[in-house]
């Protein structure tokens, strides 16, 4: 997908990646960005800095999804890329992370993927062309340790953009899943085993990745290359993976 001339809404806009994409479409010629956060003021005053448009949304509301999408769409008359990128982190494993955590995490990295797709896959689908960028995580494809609700929750997010790849790409329909390990933002991971495995990259950095795994539609967008390398051993040798994991746990915790 070429960026030049297109419409793009991003969720969770507000800084981070979500900010860092939108600087990265507007350098490449995107005729509008809109950015969307939970809070208005923040993501208006993002959307001053870059020069583009903000709306508030609260993603997990699937009204509020609906009504932003159409607001869009009314402005611009179409949304040629959706970008649902809003996420947070979730700590704790079984014993200790709570059931509200677990839902929280399952409403912000499943069902407002689930939403948005809902929303904007009609006038997509209705031109016959569009785009949807999920992000997830390198935690979804392979594991983060400490983190249950969140590696859960992102596995479950690459395989609904998996699914939404099978069902609607042979309607013009492109979709990738962003899946990086850990980015100098508010989420960077803190240890070993939360992500920090093959380093903490820049925001900048994986907006220039999104840009070149964009124009290529590649459904898995790797900032961390090293990546698609550990998940092609987790499929040639799940046993041996999760020894490997494990030794890394150990590793994490002695760190």
């Amino acid at each position: 997908m070429k960026l030049n001339d297109k419409v793009a809404v991003i969720t969770g806009g507000s800084g981070g990646i979500g900010k860092a994409m939108a600087r990265a479409f507007l350098e490449q010629g995107a005729a509008a960005v809109v950015l969307s956060d939970l809070d208005d003021a923040t993501v208006q005053a993002a959307a001053r800095e870059l020069g583009c448009e903000a709306i508030a949304c609260d993603v997990t509301d699937e009204q509020a999804v609906i009504a932003l999408v159409d607001q869009v769409l009314d402005r611009h008359g179409r949304i040629d890329l959706f970008c649902s990128n809003a996420g947070a982190s979730g700590n704790g494993v079984l014993t200790d992370a709570p059931n509200e955590v677990w839902q929280k995490q399952w409403e912000l990295h499943v069902m407002a993927h689930v939403y948005a797709a809902r929303a904007v896959l009609p006038s997509m689908l209705e031109r016959g062309e569009g785009y949807l960028l999920n992000t997830a995580s390198a935690a979804g494809l392979l594991a983060a340790i400490g983190t249950g609700p969140y590696t859960v929750t992102k596995a479950a997010a690459v395989k609904l953009a998996e699914f939404l790849a099978i069902t609607h790409g042979d309607d013009g329909i492109g979709v990738s899943v962003l899946c990086p390990q850990g980015v100098n933002t508010a989420m960077a991971p803190r240890g070993l085993g939360d992500g920090q495995t093959d380093g903490v990259i820049e925001p900048e950095q994986l907006a220039a990745t999104v840009v070149e795994g964009l124009d290529a539609e590649r459904f898995h967008i790797l900032p961390h290359p090293e990546v698609e390398t550990y998940v092609r051993r987790k499929g040639d040798d799940i046993d041996r993976w999760l020894i490997g994991m494990r030794r890394l746990r150990r590793r994490s915790l002695d760190a």
